[in-house]
């Protein structure tokens, strides 16, 4: 998949193109009773504050990695989104099409405008997965009231569980929440229970980019892999953590250091034959032996944005790749 050059800035820092991932601890608390119509006022806890939402909001905006996906999954269409894949149309993978009865007005990643959220009117801001800036926080609130990133969910690390939560709290629907939580957890508990011979089969999850190679610890891909069963190859996971806490280098001299009994692996603002024709790959055992496995398009986006409906579309999609690859 060839990415947009706004979320490569994200991706790329320091070095890796690496998309938002998810170590965010804890879930987040919220005053509040649990039915729709008593859901409020409801307080949300978040790195910066507590939010108070006093009644059910009727123009959402949505900013953050996946946050409108999610909005949409809980039956809320949000009037401005951000597209962090540049998806183009309604701003949402495949997974999620049809979910709008009327497009949202596509608005910024990094580069956002303020000014252009403000003339939307929000009375709601979802921010859950970003990057947990106090500045961006500051100025979206003296906008609406802001839900912004879990404590521990800088640098895009919230838990895909953590921002459905918190959004299901702000919209004032706590129970769907934990619905689309739970049919995402029975079905990865079904891939796992249908493949037994994955348990404890070692992978990796790498990825390059126009500025090099690299592979994810600690995050949403890697959660995605062991909730199946794999285990994080130790060759990866024993390298050094770059600033961001969710991945590692790896030079064009080290890539047999991405062998281990599975290699998933995707492009990032790059075509996927500079992965798959690139020489140096070609000599890792595991490529060589047919046990890795190169997505790209809509699985890769899938696969990186995390929300429920993008993981169940991933789990359907990338479950029969990696079948084949291990025979």
């Amino acid at each position: 998949m060839r990415f947009p050059r706004p979320l490569a800035a994200v991706l790329a820092v320091p070095l890796l193109a690496l998309a938002a991932c998810s170590t965010a601890e804890g879930s987040p608390s919220a005053e509040g009773s649990a039915d729709a119509d008593g859901a409020y006022p409801v307080t949300i806890d978040t790195k910066f504050d507590g939010v108070t939402i006093d009644e059910k909001p009727e123009r959402v905006v949505a900013l953050g990695w996946g946050d409108a996906e999610v909005a949409l999954e809980l039956g809320v269409q949000p009037v401005g989104a951000s597209d962090w894949l540049a998806f183009g149309g309604e701003g949402v993978g495949p997974w999620s099409e049809g979910l709008y009865d009327e497009a949202p007005e596509i608005l910024g990643t990094l580069e956002l405008s303020y000014e252009a959220v403000a003339a939307l009117e929000p009375d709601l801001i979802l921010d859950t997965h970003s990057s947990g800036d106090e500045e961006r926080y500051e100025r979206l609130s003296s906008i609406a009231p802001t839900v912004g990133v879990p404590e521990g969910g800088d640098s895009y690390h919230t838990d895909y569980d953590v921002q459905v939560t918190m959004i299901a709290q702000a919209l004032g629907v706590p129970e769907q929440g934990e619905e689309l939580l739970a049919g995402v957890d029975e079905a990865f508990e079904k891939a796992a229970a249908d493949h037994p011979e994955w348990e404890g089969t070692t992978f990796t999850a790498a990825t390059r980019t126009s500025e090099g190679w690299g592979a994810y610890v600690n995050d949403g891909r890697s959660l995605f892999m062991e909730r199946l069963g794999f285990e994080a190859s130790p060759t990866i996971t024993d390298l050094p953590v770059e600033e961001n806490g969710w991945s590692v280098r790896i030079s064009e001299e080290q890539l047999d250091l991405l062998d281990s009994d599975l290699i998933v692996a995707f492009p990032i603002w790059i075509d996927a034959e500079e992965i798959t024709e690139d020489a140096g790959w070609k000599q890792i055992p595991a490529v060589a032996d047919g046990r890795a496995v190169v997505i790209g398009d809509d699985l890769s986006a899938a696969y990186s944005l995390g929300t429920p409906a993008a993981q169940l579309y991933a789990l359907q999609e990338l479950t029969p790749l990696i079948e084949e690859a291990l025979g």
